[in-house]
């Protein structure tokens, strides 16, 4: 294909640039993958024929990021269900010694996940990246089983927290490669299904395996519960590999003319090319962020969210303050996370629907405010049920803070890679923290839902102050008085190559017109 030329205004600065051959910046891999396609003759018609199966493929492999979700939290949480059934007595560990089980995972999933993003961001196939180190996680919880006291248990838990690090940030960023923003906090909550299912999709298999596998072949219930659950992960990664996208550029299973949609498609999103530019280096997505205060900003106030949600864990636990035995107690536990579920998805799309992210994420975290206050206030049965649901609802929010965090770094990649694992990273904080909240069971843990109501608190303040920065910026960027990001001369032309490829007739937003989802 001949080379494109462009010329005319930096969209953010305002910076004539020059007109250049477009493909003299771009190495085979990096540059569109345009053929021999006449897209420019493409009627709307047809892009929207192309867009809808191009959606349709997309959503169905996307999909099985909700199954490897889901045996992600099982391998991560199945200890609380293993608790019930005599982890904890056939280890010999003391109250403090479980929760440092528990809380030595996120230090290793702490440490793990920037290196990760910044790994999976520079490769062209990460689904066999993810595929890979899900089936070592899924080896390791398996040796889980296989713990005989406090120093295995943790080793194990460090290991599985360190390889697990690289899956969640790394398909929330897949996904934001692929997703516009008017679409991707519904596809982040589908994602997210797969954490609020595990939730209650572990109760029930817990239910099974703790009743039935005692004694078998001379191991207890709760070790086949980790050596079960870790087969099954083994499984479903090899499967991955398969199964996933790559990048709108190379990803197998679509036709040309629906990757040349899907580069096009991320282009009209904020007006440039989903890229990094040549000059970029290793770390300079890093450095990018560590320079921007709003991410510190989302940093303390994800903390405080998660360690709002810190009752996650516990959750087997907290049911079993109704004073039931531990198969019903495990089967109650389901209920709540099917409801939280089915609320995220309807507070995603209407979040995408009404590109509002503050009110969509505040109104669930004041739904588990209440719950919270019901369940230090009585420790009637039925009342403390339903304040379950409540705060297992507060999740919903927490989806839609995520798709805040991919829209307000949207270029270049490198820099919402980082700015993607480092929030989550440094969010995990509240779940070291939350392991300890939980050790104070008096009266029915009031004290610990009095540390986490506290918590949500300090969440609404900062989400206020993140929209407010927001709002300023907007304004700053309506009057030309500062760029969301540094334009460079590469992805501008690698902009051009794309909008030269647009239907006839068809307007492509300048980059001017980026807001910030507030």
């Amino acid at each position: 294909m001949a080379s494109l030329r462009h010329e005319g205004r930096d969209s953010l600065s305002g910076i004539e640039k020059p007109a250049v051959e477009s493909s003299e910046y771009y190495t085979q891999n990096e540059q569109p993958n345009t053929g021999n396609l006449n897209v420019r003759a493409m009627a709307p018609e047809e892009r929207v024929r192309i867009e809808k199966s191009l959606l349709r493929k997309l959503d169905a492999r996307c999909s099985y990021f909700v199954v490897i979700y889901i045996l992600n939290y099982l391998d991560r949480n199945n200890i609380g269900a293993a608790r019930l059934k005599g982890l904890q007595e056939d280890l010999k560990l003391s109250d403090t010694q479980y929760a440092t089980c528990l809380s030595i995972l996120y230090v290793g999933y702490i440490l793990m996940q920037i290196p990760s993003n910044m790994f999976i961001n520079r490769i062209p196939r990460p689904s066999l990246y993810i595929s890979g180190v899900m089936t070592i996680w899924g080896l390791i919880s398996t040796l889980t089983g296989m713990a005989k006291g406090f120093g295995g248990m943790v080793a194990i838990r460090f290991l599985l927290g360190f390889v697990e690090a690289a899956f969640l940030p790394g398909a929330l960023l897949i996904l934001s490669k692929w997703y516009t923003r008017r679409e991707l906090t519904k596809r982040n909550a589908i994602l997210f299904c797969g954490n609020l299912i595990s939730n209650a999709f572990s109760s029930l298999v817990g239910a099974g395996v703790l009743s039935n596998m005692d004694g078998v072949l001379g191991h207890r219930a709760w070790r086949w519960l980790f050596y079960i659950e870790g087969a099954a992960t083994m499984f479903v990664a090899v499967c991955a590999a398969f199964i996933l996208p790559d990048l709108p550029t190379n990803s197998r299973g679509f036709t040309e003319e629906e990757l040349l949609v899907a580069q096009l498609r991320m282009t009209e999103d904020v007006g440039e090319a989903d890229s990094d530019s040549a000059d970029m280096g290793i770390f300079d997505g890093l450095i990018m962020v560590v320079k921007d205060w709003k991410v510190y900003l989302m940093m303390l106030t994800f903390t405080a969210y998660t360690t709002g949600l810190s009752f996650n864990a516990f959750f087997p636990t907290l049911t079993g303050t109704l004073g039931l035995a531990y198969v019903p107690t495990l089967l109650l536990s389901a209920p709540p996370w099917v409801f939280a579920c089915i609320f995220s998805l309807i507070n995603a799309w209407h979040s995408d629907r009404k590109q509002e992210k503050f009110g969509h994420i505040v109104g669930p975290i004041c739904m588990g405010l209440v719950g919270f206050i019901i369940s230090m206030a009585t420790l009637n049965k039925a009342a403390r049920y339903v304040a379950l649901f409540l705060q297992a609802g507060s999740y919903a929010g927490f989806i839609v803070f995520y798709s805040w965090i991919s829209s307000s770094f949207p270029r270049p990649p490198a820099k919402r890679a980082v700015a993607l694992a480092m929030i989550n990273a440094f969010s995990q904080l509240g779940n070291v923290a939350g392991s300890y909240v939980w050790d104070l069971k008096a009266n029915g843990y009031r004290n610990s839902y009095g540390i986490v109501t506290a918590m949500f608190g300090v969440t609404i303040v900062g989400c206020w102050v993140i929209r407010m920065v927001l709002v300023n910026q907007n304004k700053k960027l309506a009057l030309g008085e500062e760029s969301a990001w540094e334009v460079h001369d590469d992805v501008a032309n690698q902009t051009a190559r794309v909008e030269g490829l647009k239907s006839e007739g068809a307007d492509l937003k300048p980059q001017i017109g980026f807001r910030y989802l507030v």
